[in-house]
């Protein structure tokens, strides 16, 4: 692959989540198209309507954004960002950040203002930093990904944002509400590096974000993902109450190791035993949950995705070769 630079009048291609409503949705669009065009920067912006069209039209401007030198920016929440990053990662093209979300793990972890207008002048300023992927299969995740109970956790949370509001309160009060349900634990066995482990858990969450891991409670393995590699974690084989107090300790960043199975890895393939009869998998990606056939493929990918982030100087970023063809 040829390497990518940042040109000082680069056009932005931008691809905005419609959120909750029409009115927030103009005045986002606004926002951004006014700070762009006010610094003499061509925008060329498309507001997703339909979730279901997310994809695809995030394939369309990725491909607009390549074939003009430019950039291509999602301006929404982590699953947003996901799904238009991944398309930033096949075409090859520098990716910016507008977080509009929940948690907003990603941008934060990155140093991008969660403050729309603010986030938008640091995209006029920015510099490219290559930034590490993993991917579980072919799709790839920026935060984490997981099996389990957390996509359980994270559909019921998504029905309950919709009914209540977005708001970290809620995303709690529902997390403690799935916690407290009856759940079946998951029989899984794990390779790595030829060896096989077998883990009986409630879920088994994948890690690729710093600070995700650090508010949990788990700084010790934060240095793994800043080396390349992902953290795997497992709740060890507990009853309704002591997954809501492991929760809870989580919430308030006390998590620790004593109840849970942690490490490190580049590497590592997921299958479930062969009475369970399983040949797909609910899967959560930045918090969007899909089916995947078995067995699941996790692995990092450093340096493929050419992120903008605050900062003056511009430099160049030579992607991983062959990575993004395989994706």
């Amino acid at each position: 692959m040829p390497i990518a630079e940042l040109a000082s009048n680069a056009p932005f291609f931008i691809v905005l989540n419609a959120g909750s409503g029409h009115s927030e949705t103009e005045l986002r669009r606004s926002t951004i198209e006014e700070v762009i065009r006010g610094a003499g920067r061509s925008c060329h912006l498309e507001v997703v309507e339909e979730p279901e069209r997310l994809q695809d039209i995030a394939r369309g401007m990725a491909a607009r954004a390549r074939a003009d030198g430019g950039i291509l920016v999602a301006a929404g929440g982590d699953g947003t960002i996901n799904t238009v990053a991944h398309e930033a990662v096949l075409a090859g093209c520098p990716f910016g950040v507008l977080p509009q979300g929940t948690f907003n793990y990603f941008g934060r972890t990155h140093g991008i203002p969660e403050d729309l207008a603010e986030a938008v002048y640091s995209l006029l300023r920015a510099r490219i930093e290559p930034v590490q992927i993993g991917m579980v299969n072919n799709k790839i995740f920026l935060v984490n990904a997981s099996v389990g109970l957390y996509p359980k956790l994270l559909e019921e949370r998504e029905h309950d944002k919709r009914q209540y509001g977005r708001s970290r309160v809620v995303a709690f009060f529902s997390a403690i509400k799935t916690a407290l349900r009856p759940h079946r634990h998951l029989r899984i066995e794990l390779e790595l590096d030829g060896q096989v482990k077998r883990l009986r858990t409630t879920t088994l969450f994948v890690g690729n974000n710093r600070l995700q891991l650090e508010q949990v409670g788990m700084e010790g393995l934060t240095e793994a993902v800043e080396e390349g590699e992902l953290v795997a974690l497992a709740p060890k084989p507990m009853g309704k109450l002591g997954l809501l107090a492991l929760l809870i300790r989580g919430v308030f960043g006390k998590l620790g190791s004593g109840d849970v199975v942690a490490f490190a890895f580049k590497r590592m393939t997921v299958r479930t035993p062969r009475l369970y009869g399983r040949k797909r998998l609910k899967v959560a990606t930045d918090g969007e949950v899909s089916k995947m056939p078995m067995p699941l493929e996790f692995r990092a990918v450093e340096g493929q995705l050419a992120l903008l982030v605050p900062g003056r100087s511009r430099m160049a970023v030579r992607p991983v070769a062959g990575e993004a063809e395989a994706l």
